[in-house]
């Protein structure tokens, strides 16, 4: 019979079996493996730093990577921390890599042991690969064929015997991360034109007017990315302005970008982008905060930079959920 005979979910009594019901949570991550929310499985030092690590409750998707094994992931949960012993070290520096990996033996082509009690397990396990190249940031460099995620690296230096915070590198991957883009425009002016050339810098202001939209922040969002356009912007005094120019989510800004326009005898017009890369406070999350584009000009330049009827501003935001600040 070619078939899994019993496909997911037949009535009758039917016994499904269970690399159908792994093919399921494949198909529900979409292929992805890691952890499921952002703050899952964090690996931390204990308080009062010993030769010990905490792994933090959460949950994971880990692919099942056993030969034959199409398709197929693993769901775990991890209830309550779990303490893992770090062995010290002698007179060299080591790396250690934490992970959580499936030893189910009954999966096709495993030579996990059996466990003692084949209902409850345990078949996942916190585990310390010791010895890896500093390097190294994912099991599968060391072992591809492996059934696990990687959750952290510590390294560990010479004559050492308690792990601290400042010895762990976070390397959790979520398995399905979410994004949400938001895009805010105007075009023209809602009351008029309105200047950077004449602000004393380091003072800010809103540029131009009417920049400033309500930014509804979703309530799993840890990080953004926010790509602002000045457009069309003109100068029109026979003189060189220069100021900086940027844009802000309720009191987190981004990096400056310079504009310095040299009068060339005409009025001229000028396109800017900006932004950068934010991080979204708890204390935030889920709240409504205000999106705006601001410019800052530079004493002692004389020129104007206008926005007028024929310029068009943008405010382009894309939330990320992301475990650590390397991967959005």
């Amino acid at each position: 019979m070619p078939w899994d005979s019993v496909p997911w979910f037949t009535e009758g009594g039917a016994e499904h079996s269970s690399e159908l019901a792994r093919v399921l949570a494949y198909s529900a991550f979409g292929g992805h493996e890691g952890t499921i929310g952002s703050a899952d499985l964090q690996v931390q030092a204990l308080a009062s730093p010993a030769a010990s690590i905490q792994v933090m409750p959460g949950a994971c998707a880990i692919l099942n990577r056993a030969p034959g094994a199409t398709y197929q992931a693993y769901t775990a949960r991890l209830p309550t921390l779990d303490t893992i012993a770090i062995p010290g070290t002698s007179t060299s520096a080591r790396s250690d890599l934490i992970v959580a990996r499936i030893e189910n033996p009954y999966s096709y082509g495993e030579t996990w042991p059996t466990p003692s009690d084949p209902k409850t397990g345990p078949y996942i396990y916190t585990r310390v690969i010791s010895g890896v190249p500093a390097t190294t940031t994912s099991v599968r460099q060391i072992n591809p064929s492996q059934s696990a995620i990687t959750l952290a690296r510590i390294d560990i230096p010479a004559n050492t015997s308690s792990i601290t915070q400042g010895m762990i590198k976070d390397l959790r991957e979520m398995a399905n991360p979410r994004r949400q883009r938001q895009v805010r425009y105007m075009h023209g002016l809602r009351t008029g034109g309105d200047q950077v050339g004449d602000i004393k810098h380091p003072t800010w202001e809103e540029f131009p007017q009417g920049c400033n939209w309500p930014i509804e922040i979703p309530p799993w969002a840890t990080h953004a990315t926010i790509i602002a356009h000045w457009a069309g912007l003109a100068q029109v005094n026979p003189a060189n302005s220069y100021g900086f120019l940027r844009a802000r989510l309720g009191a987190q800004a981004t990096p400056l970008t310079n504009f310095d326009c040299d009068w060339a005898g005409t009025a001229q017009r000028f396109t800017f982008i900006g932004g950068g890369a934010i991080s979204i406070p708890e204390q935030i999350r889920g709240t409504v905060q205000n999106g705006v584009l601001e410019g800052s000009g530079r004493p002692g330049y004389t020129g104007t930079l206008l926005a007028d009827a024929g310029s068009t501003m943008f405010f382009d935001v894309e939330f990320v959920e992301a475990p650590r600040e390397d991967t959005f």
